[in-house]
């Protein structure tokens, strides 16, 4: 069985434990990080320390930490014929020492603490240097979802670039919707349904089969009417640049 230790506390180490928990390939056998409010949450269920001289030997290390901390902790793992990995989609492979077996472990997902993450559905990308690390990160990736898929780190940036128009910017938007209802005491569950039907016509429609709305008929008077009901001039200019974004896409075809 491989043995892990994940180095970070956070959301995505919260999420990566759970999934590997009752996994038959591999085990988490310790725990790393330097907050220990947020290492107690693992102190019931395997070794945790708070101190890089005690990180145990591995065959395997995740740094499930920021962008910014990756380098740092990367460096704290002291046995080099272990594999040390990082988790982020916008950091390249050669961002870990070079003096060791490297590779990425990327799960496209959005993490939230208290939220459960069904982590069999989650899409998870890796990269590796050779195809010995490659096919233990395909091995493991397989091991706790049902897609696992190579490629490499101009693609991973790619597929970030894209993760954060359909994650950070929509859920963005959904705030703002969320604004406007609270400024004039309406529910913001009215638009749940909605904003499902949204996500699941995607099963069915490509995104541009699937786009509707004021800009998308060429309608200027439902849009001049909205604009005039926002007093944020920066929910206006967004309205105006989506707008003109769908208008010009689909002008040939209004």
């Amino acid at each position: 069985m491989l043995k892990i230790v994940l180095l970070g506390t956070g959301n995505l180490a919260v999420h990566l434990f759970d999934a590997l928990a009752t996994n038959k390939f591999a085990t988490v056998i310790q725990v790393f990080g330097r907050n220990k409010e947020a290492l107690s949450y693992f102190q019931d269920r395997t070794d945790i320390t708070d101190s890089k001289d005690n990180i145990r030997d591995a065959d395997l290390y995740i740094c499930a930490v920021s962008d910014d901390a990756i380098k740092a902790v990367s460096q704290y793992p002291r046995h080099k014929e272990a594999i040390i990995l990082h988790c982020s989609g916008a950091v390249p492979l050669t961002a870990l020492p070079g003096d060791c077996k490297r590779g990425v472990f990327y799960p496209l997902q959005t993490f939230s603490k208290g939220r459960s993450i069904d982590f069999t559905k989650v899409p998870i990308c890796v990269e590796a240097e050779n195809n010995e690390v490659l096919e233990v990160l395909l091995a493991l990736g397989k091991s706790i979802s049902e897609t696992c898929v190579a490629i490499d780190s101009d693609q991973r940036k790619a597929l970030h670039l894209a993760a954060v128009f359909a994650n950070n910017f929509t859920n963005h938007l959904f705030e703002r919707a969320a604004a406007i209802c609270a400024d004039n005491k309406l529910p913001f569950n009215l638009l749940k349904p909605l904003i499902e039907e949204t996500v699941a016509k995607l099963d069915t429609l490509s995104p541009l089969e699937a786009q509707t709305g004021p800009a998308r008929r060429g309608d200027q008077y439902t849009q001049e009417k909205h604009l005039n009901l926002m007093t944020d001039l920066r929910d206006r200019e967004i309205y105006r640049i989506l707008s003109q974004a769908i208008e010009e896409k689909y002008g040939n075809q209004l």
